[in-house]
């Protein structure tokens, strides 16, 4: 006999609407595996390509490092998000002088745009081994397509795009295991830290630490945390504050699961440019084309495919990103309104900031830079910038009158500052290398 209610309506048993164990891990997903994903982006894979092919299996270590770092990292960026209820750069700007956050901000918006401009290079390298267009001839289209997608395509139609273009950054997995690598030196790679002075290789370390840990990620998860609570309909500043423990949970969850996709990718793309190119002695990377070889062991003559989907991917879940965590930065700054919910005449600096973002960047592409060079170098671009921007989140994570209760515990300031001094010491390194 069916049960019913006192109204005398049907009652559906529990165990029915209980939700199964993948879809409470599909409802985790969102802000950290999108950041986590996009941080394996054109710049991350150069970098990882570049390592692995003048380096071998030696920085292998770097992704087991990297990994509680970055998670404790981005989940701190989260929660400041989550429990101010506004964005990183609105924090910044009531915690610390104007002219510092100004500086702060104007850093990461030119970081952005030269990683956005390298970026949208790959891409168009990318598409250039399917078709027979010149490289040049398409930088402008993808520029185009991608702000077309922001300005006019909603929040959510934006975020499932992002999480369906993550999974072309799989293949990178498989392409290392068909590699058939000497495992003895992976597992030496992997667990044994080289420790070198060359300079080649503290600016591997730089730009491996640069493009795993990168400015733009401390301010586009906060935010993006931000617009999933005024999704839920959490639309004043008091209610978006009103956070939970199972909030800030779920929020552990999705960071945990996005860092440990992104090192994945990072880790097996350095284990395959190292079983491949680094053994046939092609140590210096000068274009997508010698990049794609590393895919042969799995893909055969359809290296090129394989390069081409995955950088196609990742460059157009990572140019949104970039761009938009500029805008939200500098929107946050100045108190202009910031969310990609919003229609672009309701946010107009926010969206001219994307805008002139991307113009900038696909002008970066006509300097005649080598792309594979380009998105190396943006990424030690990126590890000067990161140490003194993590000093203000860290201080920020301890400051009770900003996060009342929940400042950050004794694990996430050991391993936040402790990645601090880290990346500090690699960027003072490559200075001294280089003043040699």
């Amino acid at each position: 006999m069916a049960m019913t209610d006192v109204a005398g309506e049907p009652v559906q048993a529990t165990q029915a609407t209980r939700p199964t164990l993948i879809t409470r891990v599909l409802q985790i997903l969102g802000p950290g595996v999108i950041t986590g994903a996009s941080d394996d982006d054109p710049s991350g894979i150069g970098t990882y390509v570049v390592a692995g092919a003048s380096l071998g299996y030696a920085t292998l270590w770097t992704a087991l490092l990297s990994f509680p770092m970055m998670m404790a990292v981005q989940y701190t960026c989260a929660k400041i998000g989550m429990v101010s209820g506004t964005g990183l750069a609105a924090v910044l700007r009531r915690r610390f002088p104007r002219p510092l956050v100004y500086a702060a901000v104007l850093g990461l918006a030119l970081a952005n745009t030269i990683n956005a401009g390298a970026d949208l290079g790959a891409i168009a390298a990318a598409i250039n081994l399917l078709v027979p267009v010149p490289f040049m001839a398409l930088i402008v289209p993808v520029g185009v397509a991608i702000v077309a997608l922001q300005l006019w395509g909603s929040y959510r139609m934006i975020v499932g795009c992002f999480k369906w273009l993550t999974l072309a950054l799989l293949a990178y997995l498989g392409a290392a295991l068909f590699a058939d690598p000497h495992w003895g030196e992976v597992l030496r790679g992997t667990f044994v830290p080289r420790l070198s002075l060359e300079p080649e290789y503290i600016a591997a370390l730089v730009a491996i630490f640069g493009t795993t840990i990168s400015p733009y990620m401390f301010f586009w998860q906060p935010s993006e945390e931000l617009e999933e609570e005024i999704g839920r309909g959490r639309v004043t500043l008091q209610q978006r504050q009103d956070i939970t423990d199972s909030d800030l949970k779920a929020a552990r969850w999705d960071t945990r699961i996005g860092m440990c996709f992104s090192n994945l990718v990072m880790y097996f793309i350095i284990l395959a440019t190292g079983a491949t190119l680094y053994q046939q002695g092609v140590m210096h990377i000068t274009s997508a084309a010698e990049a794609a070889e590393a895919l042969r062991p799995l893909a055969g003559d359809g290296a090129a495919l394989l390069l081409a989907v995955g950088l196609i991917g990742s460059g157009f879940l990572a140019v949104p990103v970039l761009t938009g965590a500029s805008a939200y930065a500098v929107a946050d700054t100045f108190g202009w309104k910031s969310s990609l919910s919003s229609k672009p005449r309701e946010a107009r600096g926010f969206y001219a900031v994307i805008v002139v973002g991307t113009a900038f960047g696909m002008a970066f592409n006509f300097l005649a830079i080598n792309p594979i060079d380009a998105l190396f170098w943006t990424a030690v671009l990126n590890g000067f910038l990161a140490p003194p921007l993590l000093v203000l989140v860290m201080l920020v994570a301890n400051d009770r009158s900003v996060m009342g209760p929940r400042t950050n515990g004794r694990g996430l300031n050991i391993v936040g500052w402790g990645t601090t001094a880290l990346m500090f010491a690699a960027a003072l390194a490559l200075v001294a290398t280089w003043s040699q």
